[in-house]
């Protein structure tokens, strides 16, 4: 299946995937809006067996082939380690080191 892919401006890492370039009157309104403005990164010819880095492409042809539109978002840990320092080692009680003193 031929696919067109849309990055969006206001969040980053999402795209959407859609079965028709351009098509974005089949997107929710909400969805749309959430999304802000769309450039065109990407056109793939897509089937069940590709491998994508983020997305399971069998999960990708279903939503496009039922919905005419697939929304891939960022995965959890690239949001939540981007505002946590990597653990080298556990975590000290610093109060029970100043109780000492």
């Amino acid at each position: 299946m031929q696919c067109f892919v849309y990055a969006s401006q206001r969040k980053t890492d999402t795209y959407l995937w859609l079965a028709r370039r351009d098509d974005f009157a089949i997107v929710p309104a909400t969805l749309t809006t959430m999304l802000g403005q769309l450039r065109f990164v990407l056109e793939v010819q897509l089937d069940p067996e590709r491998k994508l880095p983020q997305e399971d492409a069998r999960a990708v042809l279903d939503h496009l082939s039922t919905q005419g539109w697939h929304l891939q978002v960022p995965p959890p840990q690239s949001l939540t380690s981007a505002n946590h320092l990597p653990y080298n080692e556990a975590p000290q009680d610093l109060s029970d080191e100043a109780g000492k003193r």
